[in-house]
């Protein structure tokens, strides 16, 4: 099973930016390090970048492409990488909607998703969402 590297800090702003933006979605992006190893794999968030959502409809998200070369820009500078994204579900679950899957295509992104004052971690590999654990 994969585990997501969560500081504490780091959970806690994207649930004020769930809360701030409702009832839009809240998005952005993960910066960190992905590291496989004998015991699995585990997924290191160090930073956090919001984005615009430019989505029109309040149940949908989608990142501002300027903030998305911004963050991939700043992620290089210091020697990480995009590993993810962040969204909220206002008035859904905590889980990847029908709209989430459609919109799915990097492998071996994270995914976490903020609902209801919960967050909750995903990784998408070979067309699917798989859970992950969440620590921090």
């Amino acid at each position: 099973m994969s585990r997501v590297l969560l500081p504490q800090a780091l959970r806690a702003q994207i649930l004020r930016a769930a809360q701030a933006a409702y009832p839009g979605e809240c998005c952005g992006l993960l910066e960190g390090l992905h590291v496989e190893e004998a015991s699995g794999e585990e997924f290191h968030v160090t930073a956090l970048h919001p984005a615009q959502n430019l989505a029109s409809a309040s149940d949908r998200f989608e990142i501002a492409p300027e903030d998305h070369i911004k963050a991939f820009k700043a992620a290089r500078a210091n020697r990480r990488l995009l590993i993810g994204c962040y969204h909220s579900h206002p008035n859904g679950r905590a889980e990847p909607s029908a709209t989430d899957k459609a919109g799915a295509g990097e492998e071996d992104f994270v995914w976490l998703i903020a609902a209801g004052g919960r967050l909750e971690a995903f990784v998408y590999r070979r067309g699917e969402f798989s859970g992950a654990g969440l620590a921090g």
